[in-house]
């Protein structure tokens, strides 16, 4: 928006936790950060006072369309695609047409406009350096999600991570607060490993993520984060597939999933269990091919 319009000064509405991820940007002129239970007239009353004149709402749901009511006359607001989305995931019947990415999905909310060819952006802090040295073939983990559906099994990452090391690769264990125990648990077990996570630092966690050659995870926000840096991924994916549009997009990507099953996706955000019981949708994605995958894929970047 702002290479097509350079006059306008665009504000974003973030929730705290997530404000890194957009408070670098220089296209963007005030980032406003909300709690988790905000006062909605209260922010409201703070938007009002800056006189948009147009306001996008991707979230489109109860608590954004109160909070950008009486804003502007003009909002443009994504449309979910509920429909679709509930047949696939409860009756396996798939009506997406072609698979779009979030991104894309999200700019057509405004009409008329397109994205531009670059992708993903997260801005790092220039004085901000890796602990991680220049010479090695590091290899990330991202082993963490927010839902145990979306979780490739630990021991299979401690397989997959002391054969990369057997092929001379150096593993790297990255995540937030969440996931440091299972990262721990992980670098544990493989040999020479670097356990990088930490208590949320995004910034940290970038940096370290743009040192590897390439980053191996779950369908997660370090996914997203891994492309935004311009660092390769390799996403397995066991609940939910890409037709949800939470994929990998811009930039060299790979997606690993088991397409055998009827009953993926069983939801579009994750579960804490499987429904079925037996999580094959991650647990017959061996080790073993995801190594092959993986050093096939490398050897192409």
């Amino acid at each position: 928006m702002k290479k097509r319009y350079p006059q306008l000064k665009i504000d974003f509405v973030i929730r705290s936790e997530y404000k890194s991820s957009v408070e670098l940007n220089p296209n963007i002129n005030k980032v406003i950060t909300i709690s988790r239970d905000y006062n909605i007239k209260d922010i409201r009353k703070q938007l009002a006072q800056n006189n948009y004149d147009v306001i996008v709402d991707l979230q489109n749901n109860f608590r954004s369309k109160l909070l950008s009511k009486g804003i502007s006359s003009n909002i443009f607001r994504y449309k979910k695609p509920y429909f679709n989305r509930f047949l696939l995931v409860n009756f396996n019947i798939n009506r997406f047409s072609e698979i779009i990415p979030i991104p894309k999905r999200y700019s057509r909310a405004i009409p008329n406009f397109e994205l531009d060819k670059e992708g993903l952006e997260l801005i790092i802090p220039e004085t901000l350096n890796s602990s991680l040295s220049e010479s090695k073939n590091y290899i990330g983990f991202c082993p963490g999600s927010r839902h145990k559906t979306k979780m490739w099994p630990a021991e299979y990452f401690i397989e997959l991570g002391n054969k990369l090391t057997e092929n001379n690769y150096k593993v790297v264990l990255l995540g937030g607060k969440d996931d440091k125990q299972i990262c721990k648990e992980i670098s544990d077990n493989i040999n020479g490993s670097i356990d990088l996570s930490n208590n949320d630092n995004l910034f940290e966690l970038a940096v370290n993520i743009k040192k590897c050659k390439t980053v191996i995870c779950n369908d997660s926000g370090l996914m997203h984060a891994s492309i935004a840096v311009g660092t390769s991924v390799i996403a397995i994916f066991g609940s939910t597939v890409k037709e949800l549009g939470f994929f990998p997009y811009g930039g060299e990507n790979l997606v690993l999933e088991n397409n055998s099953l009827s009953c993926r996706p069983c939801s579009h955000i994750g579960l804490d269990e499987c429904p079925k019981k037996h999580l094959k949708c991650m647990k017959d994605i061996t080790p073993s091919f995801v190594l092959k995958e993986t050093l096939q894929f490398i050897d192409k970047l």
